[in-house]
């Protein structure tokens, strides 16, 4: 399969990149996607390896070889969603399985008064994995601890996205795949600008400690941010935690004067908080007039703002409609995984 109109690399080369080895890929049956913490960096090449082979003959999967056909997919999104929502269940449908979509808290018992953790009791009965995104972060937290079946933290207040993640990592990854071999030699690895604020943006704080699994394929992060910010830039800890892992992070408040040595930009705008949003870095927009690499791709989890021009859209360095695209395969493989079906397709060619 060539490259699709979004994106400009061969899901292949990245399977070429990745040495196959299924075992750890055994880690994630019936395990809570809660944190991206929780990965081991080999499990997550998998995933994407596995990932990249949805990606590179999705017929196969999807007419011929179906593994979740009698799986229910529970998709419990009590926030605004498009992209994650529609890509879950999508992915879920590609591979065989069914789904039931609840997408208004006040229609569920929780309006009532019910406790999270009986609708998760609720829940072991009536599906066998559940995608659950809520603007409060302790949700996933309460769900988590009386559920029986799997979950997937689709996005909780301020504080995870870790899917979002992976999907970001994906296309990094197929843009480049040579950064996800072992070894990365120095004059190969790249320079990422992260447009946004880690303590307050879910996206963010997942892309950075997923980035902190790999440090050897990164020269630097560029942490970009407004000047006036109402809220620390980080957590505590939250950068000494990453800089022990091995990540080098650079922060600044220029984004013309970073936009010529960067090899990716990753841009966003909002935080989810409670049951509204917060905007940061109004300052900042990217256009196609701006001094970009020639070969820098530019990122963003979307939904987009005026901080994404669409001007950018028909240039080389769009990629993020590709990142949203490669999302799906990425969900199709980790949904797989967690529900034990994955020997069905791990040794399909």
């Amino acid at each position: 399969m060539g490259p699709d109109v979004f994106g400009r690399t061969q899901p292949q080369e990245l399977l070429a990149a990745i040495a196959e080895d299924g075992e750890p890929l055994l880690e994630l049956i019936n395990q809570h996607v809660v944190s991206i913490q929780a990965f081991r960096p080999e499990t997550l090449l998998q995933l994407l390896r596995l990932a990249a082979k949805f990606e590179s003959n999705p017929d196969r999967y999807c007419r011929h070889n179906t593994p979740l056909t009698g799986k229910i997919l529970i998709n419990a999104f009590y926030e605004p969603s498009t992209r994650t929502r529609l890509s879950f269940d999508s992915a879920w449908h590609r591979l065989g399985g069914d789904s039931i979509n609840i997408t208004d808290r006040s229609t569920t018992g929780i309006a009532k008064g019910e406790s999270l953790e009986d609708v998760a009791h609720m829940f072991n009965n009536y599906g066998d994995c559940v995608v659950l995104r809520d603007g409060h972060a302790e949700a996933i937290y309460a769900m988590s601890s009386t559920l029986r079946i799997p979950i997937i933290n689709a996005g909780n207040g301020i504080d995870e996205h870790p899917t979002q993640a992976m999907a970001d990592l994906y296309t990094i990854f197929k843009w480049r795949p040579s950064l996800a071999l072992p070894t990365v030699p120095p004059e190969d690895r790249i320079r990422i600008g992260i447009i946004g604020v880690p303590s307050r943006m879910r996206t963010v704080r997942s892309l950075l400690r997923i980035l902190a699994k790999f440090p050897q394929a990164f020269e630097e992060v560029v942490v970009i941010h407004a000047p006036d910010l109402d809220h620390p830039l980080f957590d505590p800890g939250q950068r000494e935690e990453l800089e022990t892992m091995g990540l080098s992070i650079k922060t600044t408040t220029s984004l013309p004067q970073e936009i010529p040595d960067l090899d990716v930009i990753y841009i966003n705008a909002i935080a989810w908080v409670g049951d509204s949003y917060e905007r940061h870095g109004e300052v900042f927009r990217l256009t196609r007039d701006l001094p970009f690499k020639p070969e820098a791709i530019v990122l963003h989890p979307l939904a987009r703002g005026a901080e994404l021009s669409t001007c950018l859209d028909n240039t080389p360095h769009n990629w993020y409609f590709s990142q949203a695209r490669g999302a799906v395969f990425l969900r199709m493989a980790l949904l797989t995984c967690m529900v034990n079906r994955a020997e069905r397709v791990i040794d399909v060619v």
